[in-house]
């Protein structure tokens, strides 16, 4: 009797990257993607249904709907949650802290081998952290760094600040509130030594705490 495969929810907004990636794991032995979703709501719809997802394949920006971090996060609330393994290609330190804060088992690239990629797809499905090589390094220069220490969250909206939103454009892209995006901000500004949202940013880029694309 062979082992049941390996049942995968493909989460991107993409349909031509949904039907790439479907297509790879169709030619892995013992992989099946079960189901795809295009937007966060969509995801937590199809694991209300409980279909025996064993691994989530998370992308973190999703056109207009619930992005990637925070669908992990509630996907990691419910009672009964897969690994949620990222897939995406951002590879800034906000971004990778604040899907590991929100509890993905693992973060890879979307330029990761097909190989690379399965490989890590089973290291999620097992509880085990999986980390593409680049993401791996910018974890260990950070723990080596004398950076100050952003939370994830405060990375994420300076992120977000550097690609020239406004506080209310940030409250709505992480659905939190205004007055806790001005919260956050005296925070970063107050950790990175500066007074006011230009400086935050120069400083930010110049230490490659944050990347715009």
């Amino acid at each position: 009797m062979t082992d049941a495969p390996l049942r995968i929810l493909l989460v991107d907004d993409h349909p031509v990257v949904r039907h790439g990636l479907k297509a790879m794991f169709a030619e892995q032995p013992g992989m099946e993607v079960v189901a795809e979703a295009a937007d966060g709501e969509a995801a937590l719809d199809v694991l209300a249904d409980d279909p025996g997802v064993d691994v989530v394949l998370m992308d973190l920006r999703m056109g207009g709907g619930m992005d990637g971090v925070t669908t992990t996060r509630r996907i990691t609330d419910l009672d009964r949650s897969p690994p949620v393994l990222v897939l995406t290609t951002y590879d800034t330190d906000a971004d990778i802290l604040a899907a590991v804060e929100a509890g993905a088992t693992g973060y890879m690239l979307k330029d990761s081998p097909p190989e690379q990629l399965c490989a890590a797809v089973r290291t999620a499905a097992q509880g085990r952290t999986a980390l593409a090589p680049d993401v791996a390094t910018r974890l260990m220069d950070r723990l080596r760094s004398p950076l100050p220490t952003l939370s994830g969250r405060e990375l994420q909206i300076l992120g977000l600040l550097a690609r020239g939103l406004s506080n209310r454009a940030i409250s709505r892209e992480l659905f939190i509130s205004e007055a806790t995006v001005k919260t956050h901000l005296v925070h970063i500004f107050d950790k990175l030594g500066v007074d006011n949202r230009t400086a935050a940013i120069t400083t930010a880029l110049q230490r490659g705490i944050v990347r715009v694309e």
